[in-house]
């Protein structure tokens, strides 16, 4: 397995977080009814806590991807926004659904995701 394209893949996340968040934390908070303060309440837990949770994701996809031909170029976006689409935003809306959350909140995260797993597919595919 790769595991310096892990952890690529893993800050990779990280840098698409910092921007998607830097374009929709305002609006996602609003809905969310947060204040400034609440939002910068122990940011180095959650930052911290985030990308040990996106190395762990990195490392399974590394796993899966180790055993990919590179040829097959089109498996690594396929895996890894499938896995998004089918898994993480299916999982995402239905806490969601249940702590009756802005749909908006959702269309945010979930469009984080999907690029953050393409991204990690993306890195995995560029290192094979």
């Amino acid at each position: 397995m790769d595991w310096p394209g892990v952890l690529f893949a893993a800050l990779t996340v990280m840098i698409v977080a910092a921007t998607w968040y830097r374009l929709f934390g305002r609006p996602v908070a609003r809905y969310a009814g947060l204040a400034g303060a609440e939002i910068q309440r122990r940011p180095l837990v959650a930052v911290t806590g985030t990308f040990l949770l996106v190395l762990l994701s990195a490392a399974m996809l590394g796993h899966m991807f180790a055993r990919i031909d590179p040829e097959r170029w089109w498996l690594f976006p396929m895996m890894s926004g499938g896995i998004a689409v089918a898994f993480i935003i299916p999982a995402l809306w239905t806490n969601y659904l249940h702590q009756r959350r802005p749909r908006a909140i959702a269309m945010v995260d979930a469009g984080f995701w999907l690029v953050a797993y393409l991204s990690m597919g993306l890195v995995f595919w560029s290192r094979s």
